[in-house]
C-alpha cells in the first residue's frame, strides 16, 4: 500500500482524538470556565453539528480545487482550531476553537477517502479507505485514554497542544507523501475537471440515497448503544466505574480489527460485507441486551459489537462513492455527515428509551432495531440495482458486481490522481 495512506491515517488519528477526547476532560474544562455540565456538553454537540456543516459546505466549496492543497488547508484549519482551544481564555473562545476544528472533520474524511481510493488499484480501494480510518480507530483504542490521562495529569490544555502537534505531523506527511499530479500511473491524461454541478447531480441516484440511509441507521445503531455503555456497565453489569475506560478500550480493539477485516472483505463484495456485518451486529447487540448483567458475556460481546459495527465503515464509504463514480467527492462528504447524523440519532433514540423507563440496557435494543432496518435497506437496494464495480482501461478484467455480473468498463477519475490498474 502507498505510504501516503499513512499520512491520511495520522490526520484521521488527530481528528478522531479531537472529537472524542473531550468526553474524558469535560469536568476539568467545566470547572476552569465555571460553566455547568450541560453547557460543557455543548462542546461535544457543537462539534458534531459543525462536522455536518463542514462535510457538506466545505466539500462543495472546494469541489473544483486540487485535492492535495485542499487537504493541506483543512489541516491548517484543524491545527488553528485546536491551538485556539488550548489557549482559550474563556468558554466562548473554547467553543469557537471546537467549531473551527470540527469544520475540517467531515471534509477531511470525505475528500481523504477519495484520495485514498485514488492511490491504489480499484480492487484495493476499500482497504485503502480502511487504512485511513485506522487512524480514527486508533484514536479510540489508544488516543482517548492516553489523552484523557495526559489532561488529568498535566492539565486539559496540554492534550489540545499535543493534538495540534499531531496535526502538524499529518500536514507535513500529506505535503510530502501525497502525489499532486493529475495523471495516472500509466501517464494518461486526467479526465474532465471536477464540477459542482456534476457532483450535485450524483444525488439523483437512488443508490446514493440508499447508501446514506444505510450509514445513518447502521452506524447509528452501534452508536446508540455506545453512547450509554458506561451506564450499562455500571447499572446493569455491576462493574466499578474504574473499569469503564478499560471496557471501552476492549471495544476499541474490536473497532480496530473490524475496520481492517471489513476493508479486505468489502473489496470482494460491498453489499455482501454489509449484509454479513449488519446481520452479525444486530445479533451481537441483541445478545448483549439480554446478557448485559453477565461480566463473562460482556467482554467477548463488546469486541464483537465493536468489530461488526466499525467493520461496516469501509464498505459504507466505498458504496456511496461507487454509486456516484463520476462525481464521488460530495457524496463522500455527505456520507461522513451521515455518520455523524447517525451518531446523533442513535444517542437521541437511546436516551428516549431510558427516559421512558425501559432501563439502561434499552439503548442496546434500540441499536439492534436500527441495525435491522439498515440491513433491510441493503437487501432492498441490492435487489433493485446492485452497486457496480469500477475498472480502468489498465485492468486486465472487469470487476464483478455484488450480483455477480460484469461491471461496465468506465474510467473513473476521483481525485488529484486517476485510479490506475
Amino acid at each position: 500500500m502507498p505510504i501516503g495512506l499513512l499520512a491520511l491515517a495520522i490526520g484521521g488519528f488527530g481528528i478522531g482524538l479531537t472529537e472524542f477526547v473531550i468526553m474524558g476532560l469535560l469536568p476539568e474544562v467545566a470547572a476552569e470556565f465555571g460553566v455547568s455540565e450541560s453547557a460543557a456538553g455543548w462542546l461535544i454537540s457543537g462539534y458534531a453539528l459543525a462536522v455536518v456543516v463542514g462535510a457538506l459546505g466545505l466539500t462543495a466549496a472546494t469541489t473544483r480545487l486540487p485535492r492535495k492543497p485542499v487537504l493541506v488547508g483543512l489541516l491548517v484549519l484543524f491545527i488553528a482550531g485546536n491551538a485556539l482551544s488550548a489557549a482559550a481564555p474563556d468558554y466562548t473562545v473554547m467553543m469557537l476553537g471546537r467549531v473551527i476544528a470540527a469544520l475540517c472533520h467531515g471534509a477531511f474524511f470525505g475528500i481523504g477517502a477519495v484520495v485514498a481510493a485514488d492511490l491504489v488499484r480499484p480492487d484495493q480501494r476499500a482497504r485503502a479507505i480502511a487504512i485511513m480510518f485506522t487512524g480514527l480507530t486508533a484514536a479510540n483504542v489508544l488516543g482517548v485514554p492516553l489523552g484523557t490521562l495526559l489532561g488529568q495529569q498535566a492539565g486539559w490544555r496540554s492534550t489540545f497542544w499535543v493534538i495540534s502537534a499531531i496535526g502538524v505531523v499529518a500536514l507535513i506527511g500529506i505535503a510530502v507523501l501525497i502525489p499532486a499530479d493529475r495523471v495516472n500511473r500509466a501517464g494518461a491524461a486526467a479526465a474532465a475537471a471536477p464540477s459542482l454541478r456534476r457532483e450535485l447531480g450524483a444525488f439523483r441516484s437512488g443508490q446514493v440515497w440508499a447508501s446514506l440511509a444505510i450509514t445513518v441507521l447502521g452506524f447509528g445503531g452501534m452508536f446508540g448503544a455506545f453512547t450509554y455503555l458506561a451506564y450499562t456497565f455500571t447499572e446493569v453489569g455491576g462493574f466499578d466505574a474504574g473499569a469503564v475506560p478499560w471496557l471501552l478500550m476492549l471495544m476499541g480493539v474490536g473497532l480496530f480489527l473490524g475496520n481492517w477485516i471489513g476493508g479486505r472483505l468489502a473489496d470482494r463484495s460491498i453489499d455482501g460485507t454489509l449484509v454479513g456485518f449488519l446481520a452479525a451486529l444486530a445479533v451481537a447487540l441483541g445478545l448483549y441486551g439480554f446478557l448485559a448483567w453477565s461480566a463473562v458475556a460482556t467482554i467477548p460481546l463488546l469486541v464483537l459489537i465493536g468489530g461488526f459495527g466499525f467493520g461496516t465503515v469501509p464498505a459504507l464509504q466505498t458504496r456511496v462513492m461507487r454509486a456516484a463514480p463520476d462525481a464521488p467527492t460530495l457524496v463522500s462528504g455527505a456520507n461522513i455527515a451521515a455518520f455523524n447524523l447517525g451518531n446523533a440519532l442513535g444517542a437521541w433514540a437511546g436516551g428516549l428509551a431510558i427516559s421512558a423507563g425501559l432501563g439502561f440496557a434499552s439503548p442496546v435494543f434500540v441499536g439492534a432495531g436500527f441495525t435491522v432496518v439498515a440491513l433491510v435497506i441493503v437487501l432492498a437496494a441490492r435487489r433493485r440495482e446492485p452497486v457496480a464495480g469500477t475498472t480502468t482501461a489498465a485492468d486486465p478484467a472487469p470487476n464483478r458486481t455484488d450480483a455477480g455480473a460484469a461491471a461496465p468498463r468506465v474510467p473513473v477519475v476521483t481525485g488529484s490522481v486517476e485510479a490506475a490498474g
